[in-house]
């Protein structure tokens, strides 16, 4: 099972953290079933960029960006090369090292 090392992010882990995720799983599915809220305005529905990750080590184990995702990331605060939308980016086997960007597009944060 891969491991996502989440970097420190002032609200959502300030301390970092390591969590276990199953291959196929999105970044976002894991993230919320191991409590960290991150954004994801749209449901995980591919439609928004609150749930933005920049994914610092083991980007090329996920699957490939689809071309409405890279659209979407056009969009996102603090685009990077690695940045993927965490509902579209699934584990593979490799361990990976995310960070999510300090701030979002989503002007009102909604409690999910």
């Amino acid at each position: 099972m891969p491991v996502i090392k989440i970097l420190p992010h002032p609200e959502y882990c300030p301390e970092g953290v390591e969590l276990k995720a199953a291959a196929g799983t999105s970044i976002c599915e894991a993230l919320l079933e191991n409590g960290i809220q991150i954004e994801h305005a749209c449901d995980m529905s591919c439609a928004c960029t609150t749930c933005h990750v920049i994914v610092r080590e083991g980007l090329q184990s996920l699957n490939a960006a689809e071309e409405t995702e890279e659209d979407l990331l056009d969009r996102a605060w603090g685009l990077e090369p690695q940045s993927r939308l965490s509902c579209q980016a699934y584990l593979a086997q490799q361990d990976i090292v995310v960070q999510i960007p300090k701030y979002s597009i989503n002007h009102a944060r909604e409690n999910h």
